[in-house]
């Protein structure tokens, strides 16, 4: 059975906690019961030395090493699906996601999927945990992810991911006018009362965004975004919450869908919308083989391109 492992070092800023809640925060992109599991099997290590009960408490510093079990190959079926391919190397593929296509297969959502397509385009990636993949765009978000395309690569790029060191940046048109950048700090958890969304919560995980403005269409803005954390729906959760939602975007930004004064013809656009416009720009990693610095790019997609025009013209 194919065997994956993570290899960092504990935040300053969650000294105190237990360490299966530290791990879980570090590793957002795994289950707190696969954490569990790690740490029960003997599969954690702290300063080379095996900690096996989930209450022992982090200082931080801690050098963890923590060994997942991982399937030894993916059991979804190939599907003959359109995928725009960036880049393709000997060790990764960079692609540009279009906006409605699902990253994974899950509940509601068993085929046609990026997964599915990757596995029809590139067959060998049947051998990798997730099909290389390695971290995810919201259905409706589109732009730059990277795929790992064998065993080292997904290793070491699923470790960028966890230290926080992949640059990942995206841009959104809001409703409101912004006047700076700035940064936003405030931790996410589950909705109390809707599973399907994310909310600010004082016991929530640690988010970051960061944001600059980058033109203003009279109450409505281009905003240029980037993730320090990459928690489930961070960037909508936060933009909502501060009162800035992303136009068109269906789960967090209905109470809020358009700017005071804005005329019917640029209402009936931003209502005709199909989604919420958020696109993953550039994308910044270490080459996961040489370790040298790669960068990529990826302009607005068409929709946003001519929501962009209609703002500058109506707004």
């Amino acid at each position: 059975m194919t065997k994956t492992n993570k290899i960092f070092e504990i935040p300053e800023y969650l000294s105190g906690q237990r360490i299966d809640s530290a791990l879980t925060e570090i590793l957002d992109e795994i289950s707190r019961s696969k954490i569990k599991a790690c740490l029960q099997d003997g599969r954690v290590t702290v300063n080379e030395e095996i900690i096996k009960k989930i209450s022992t408490k982090v200082l931080g510093g801690e050098r963890v090493e923590i060994i997942f079990k991982a399937e030894e190959s993916v059991d979804y079926i190939p599907q003959n699906i359109k995928i725009s391919v960036l880049d393709e190397q000997d060790d990764f593929i960079v692609l540009n996601k279009s906006p409605g296509l699902v990253v994974h297969p899950g509940a509601g959502n068993k085929s046609k999927t990026l997964l599915n397509g990757l596995l029809y385009k590139f067959p060998d990636l049947k051998k990798l945990p997730r099909g290389g993949i390695v971290h995810r765009l919201d259905k409706d978000t589109s732009g730059l992810m990277v795929v790992a395309k064998n065993e080292r690569a997904l290793l070491d790029l699923s470790n960028q991911i966890s230290n926080r060191t992949v640059s990942r940046i995206y841009d959104a048109f809001v409703v409101g006018n912004l006047k700076k950048s700035g940064k936003i700090d405030l931790a996410i958890g589950r909705h109390p009362n809707n599973r399907q969304k994310q909310a600010v919560q004082s016991n929530g995980r640690e988010a970051i965004t960061h944001y600059s403005l980058k033109e203003n269409f009279g109450n409505y803005s281009h905003l240029e975004l980037k993730l320090e954390t990459g928690r489930t729906h961070q960037i909508r959760v936060h933009l909502s919450h501060t009162g800035f939602p992303i136009i068109g975007d269906p789960l967090y930004g209905r109470k809020r869908r358009f700017a005071k004064s804005t005329n019917s013809e640029l209402r009936e656009i931003i209502e005709l919308f199909p989604r919420q416009a958020l696109h993953a720009s550039k994308l910044s990693f270490k080459h996961p083989i040489t370790k040298k610095p790669v960068n990529f790019v990826s302009e607005l997609p068409e929709d946003m391109r001519s929501l962009k025009d209609k703002l500058a013209q109506l707004a």
